[in-house]
């Protein structure tokens, strides 16, 4: 037994939570990791896995065992790391999942510059707003808005914070009202983006006090561009971020309303899953921080 090898073989396991996930990550067979961890268990006598042939879980033994481990392996990559030429140029495939819009308006027309920077680096971007598995898609960092992030074994850098204003076309509001508060919005056509987490309630605050509104209408959709379409048209209003609309709201196309409320507000992150990055993710990452910095 490669004890090394078992052991980060045990960690990846336990850390996608089926030997199938920790095969893909790792570039083994599922074969290779049950060997290892069958190893691994006969070498430290104590099962650390109870496996069915549907699901695996941890046993008391195993959780403890990999909480020391994680430890141990962290500090073994840091001190693996700090001989790592300091100039190494990263390289290999990058592949990284992102929402679509945000990514179309916020990124997309800086990646030429970072695909400059590492001429050894081939990127995949992944383009779609439903939400991705990162470890079960093979993904080396995603891309999240989103108010909370479900997942706490992986690590999320925050790059910025989408702010959202509520707006709608001159003529819809000239057909209809402008709402002079929030719980006006009952009597309006509401557009909702369906992948928020907040589709059917809208958030307002002002002056320390917060407005809940529920939110309902004919149309409903799952792309922020498809939203702003609908606004454009003179269908209805919505809370969209206003990074999406900047430009119709400069034009005077969109109008915004309730201007002296603060509404909801998105955090976007990287995320990724370990604190230890490859250097072609932390040379992403770096990118990341970078770009959404100066905006």
């Amino acid at each position: 037994m490669d004890h090394l090898t078992a052991l980060k073989v045990f960690r990846t396991t336990a850390a996608t939570g089926s030997f199938a996930s920790a095969a893909r990550q790792m570039g083994l067979s599922a074969a290779a990791v049950s060997k290892n961890i069958a190893e691994l268990e006969a070498h430290l006598k104590v099962r650390l896995i109870n496996r069915t042939t549907r699901q695996m879980s941890l046993t008391e033994a195993g959780a403890a065992y990999v909480e020391r481990l994680a430890r141990i392996l962290d500090d073994l990559a840091e001190a693996d790391a700090a001989l790592a030429p300091m100039g190494a140029s990263p390289g290999g495939v990058l592949r990284v999942s992102a929402p679509l819009t945000f990514s179309l308006v916020s990124l997309s027309p800086a990646i030429a510059e970072f695909m400059r920077r590492y001429p050894n680096l081939r990127l995949e971007l992944d383009l779609q707003d439903t939400r991705t598995d990162l470890i079960g898609g093979g993904y080396d960092l995603a891309i999240r808005g989103s108010d909370r992030l479900e997942d706490s074994s992986l690590v999320a850098r925050e790059l910025t914070t989408l702010t959202h204003v509520l707006c709608g076309a001159p003529a819809y509001f000239a057909a209809h009202g402008v709402p002079a508060q929030p719980e006006d919005l009952k009597a309006h056509e509401c557009v909702q983006f369906t992948l928020s987490g907040h589709a059917n309630r809208w958030t307002f605050t002002r002056a320390g006090r917060s407005v809940a509104v529920p939110v309902d209408g004919r149309y409903k959709v799952s792309s922020s561009i498809a939203v702003r379409d609908a606004l454009l048209a003179g269908f209805g209003l919505s809370l969209i971020p206003r990074l999406y609309v900047e430009s119709e709201l400069a034009a005077g196309r969109l109008q915004a309303v309730l201007a002296d409320w603060e509404a909801d507000r998105t955090p976007v992150y990287a995320v990724y899953p370990s604190r230890h990055l490859a250097a072609k993710t932390r040379a992403f990452v770096d990118f990341l921080v970078e770009r959404f910095a100066v905006r």
